[in-house]
């Protein structure tokens, strides 16, 4: 393009197949001719600078020669229609990328790029097939609604929904329900209130409801959907999960080690890699969600992890200019030379290439736990070691339920980016109800790159019962960075239904990158809370649990670290 001048139109309407009107933002060349389109989809507002531009030039993007389309959804913002998370996302995301394609400026082509939410809304779309959909560039984003978002490993995440509906949801379900400006502005100055006090809220359970947003009277119905069987229609409306083999479209799907989506972005590369005729890219960096920045949590990685200077090679924006001119201009980019999977290994702080994931030279490695039956703490006496013990004492703690772990960084998504990343674990490691095994220094590097699990033999004195696990990096001096987590709910019932006898359950820590330096340690903390981030088992009420933990020869409980 030799013209710098680029023309916005804005609240151009886009009519679907059942009448509902959904309003865009179109940024475009404005020099005669026709373009390829990239187009977005998102609930936060397209007028809004933080969501819609938050991660990539879009005046880079225009100039580069494409049309760009920032789109309400149905039901938010400027568009009509009632809104329900993704539930109408696939096919209004079909008629949407068929309208774009007919733009008088269009050439026929279309990309979408979106992150989260926004990133969901081009899979879905791409489920659908619309025929002139050419490319997608999927990030920090999911791949089932139930799974992924509303529960993990069967486990409500509550803390994470209240979260994005009060930060993201609200302000514009008020704003429709009370146009009336001095309600509005009362309710704002309430729902203010709210999120500066949102940790409160946390402790207030499912069943009694949320009173906040019935104090609001907006997204009540949300909450429905912790009551929906496993076999609601919605579920499947929202899933992927047995539509990989219809969604034959180029795509680079981007992660972070501590983002909340982290899991089902690689699922979607690994099934679409498999599945699709069409070339898959997968790239993790060591981000939260929705941040690219070089720093997370409480640690800095340098200015090639940040999304300004990816490699020390070039920025995001540039990346995604590179990739949707070889799909949608037939340009020669050398986007097909780069390597299959791009890592980000944390410790010795590098981008690698690799050519599959999980790396096909890992060594699957268990560290067993052991100890003399007093692991409490990072005081105690539990360690991690490469033997099988042989007979040992079991730890035991107690779960209170009034007094859970609380959540400290990981790949969380609840008050913003500031709860996730690495973060000092060293205060937490006091308490009594936190199992904590631990290796003898390193004397040499030792690098973990790839999924991640527990091997948990436990009894409990209830019928059911949370565990959570957690791999941690302690430093020299003690500091003792989260690298991944993970839960699940175990049943007790044992033979003939007893309570109380052992059971092997395994715990998914999903996946990370991160070469322990010598001087270091490998760390493994067991507990049966991680609040918010996870609900607190409260099946005995609030009345306080004994966890009995094993690891001998016949039950012998390990981490499993994929080594390179």
């Amino acid at each position: 393009m030799n013209s710098k001048e680029i023309i916005l139109e804005k609240d151009i309407a886009c009519t679907l197949r059942d009448g509902t009107i959904l309003r865009a933002d179109i940024y475009r060349p404005a020099e005669n001719g026709k373009y390829p389109v990239l187009l977005t989809r998102l609930p936060y507002g397209k007028d809004d600078p933080f969501y819609s531009h938050r991660y990539l030039d879009t005046n880079r993007l225009v100039l580069a020669g494409f049309v760009v389309i920032v789109q309400d959804v149905r039901g938010r913002f400027k568009s009509d229609g009632d809104f329900f998370p993704f539930q109408d996302e696939a096919k209004d995301g079909y008629d949407s990328v068929e309208w774009a394609a007919k733009l008088p400026y269009a050439d026929g082509n279309v990309g979408m790029f979106g992150l989260s939410y926004y990133g969901f809304t081009q899979l879905l779309a791409a489920r659908e097939r619309p025929p002139h959909l050419r490319a997608i560039f999927p990030a920090m984003t999911l791949n089932d609604l139930r799974n992924n978002m509303v529960y993990r490993d069967g486990i409500p995440s509550l803390a994470s929904m209240k979260t994005w509906i009060l930060e993201s949801m609200v302000p514009d379900l008020l704003r429709r329900k009370y146009p009336d400006q001095k309600t509005y502005t009362e309710k704002m100055q309430q729902w203010a209130k709210a999120l500066d006090n949102l940790p409160e809220e946390y402790a207030k359970s499912l069943e009694d409801g949320w009173p906040l947003l019935e104090d609001f009277g907006v997204a009540e119905e949300f909450f429905q959907i912790y009551r929906l069987a496993e076999d609601a229609p919605l579920w499947k409306q929202t899933s992927i999960l047995n539509s990989y083999d219809q969604l034959q479209y180029p795509a680079v799907h981007l992660g972070g080690w501590y983002d909340s989506l982290l899991k089902s972005t690689i699922e979607n590369y690994q099934h679409m890699q498999q599945k699709s005729n069409c070339c898959q890219r997968l790239i993790i960096g060591p981000w939260t969600h929705g941040d690219f920045g070089s720093a997370a949590g409480e640690r800095e990685f340098g200015m090639k992890a940040s999304e300004s200077f990816l490699d020390g090679e070039e920025d995001l924006t540039n990346l995604h200019i590179r990739w949707f001119d070889h799909w949608l201009k037939g340009k020669n980019t050398n986007i097909e030379k780069d390597a299959p999977v791009k890592l980000f290994v944390m410790g010795s702080n590098v981008w690698r290439d690799e050519q599959e994931w999980p790396l096909a030279r890992t060594t699957y490695t268990p560290y067993y736990f052991s100890s003399s039956g007093h692991a409490n703490s990072r005081f105690g006496d539990g360690i991690l070691i490469k033997n099988i013990p042989l007979e040992e004492p079991v730890d035991t703690y107690n779960h209170d339920p009034a007094n859970p772990v609380p959540s400290l960084g990981g790949q969380n998504l609840y008050r913003g980016v500031a709860t996730a990343g690495p973060r000092n674990q060293q205060d937490l490691e006091k308490r009594k109800d936190i199992l904590v095994y631990t290796t003898p220094l390193l004397e040499s590097a030792l690098e973990v790159t790839g999924p991640v699990k527990v091997i948990l033999w436990a009894s409990s004195e209830n019928e059911y019962a949370h565990f959570t696990a957690k791999l941690v990096d302690v430093f020299p001096d003690g500091k003792a960075y989260n690298l991944t987590d993970g839960t699940v709910k175990a049943t007790f019932t044992g033979e003939g239904g007893h309570k109380g006898e052992p059971v092997c359950m395994e715990i998914d820590l999903w996946a990370t990158s991160n070469v322990f330096m010598p001087g270091h340690a490998i760390r493994v903390e067991i507990a049966s809370s991680n609040y918010p981030k996870f609900s607190v088992d409260k099946s005995r009420g609030k009345r306080q649990t004994v966890q009995t933990i094993y690891h001998d020869r016949d039950h012998p409980s390990h981490i499993l670290l994929p080594i390179i």
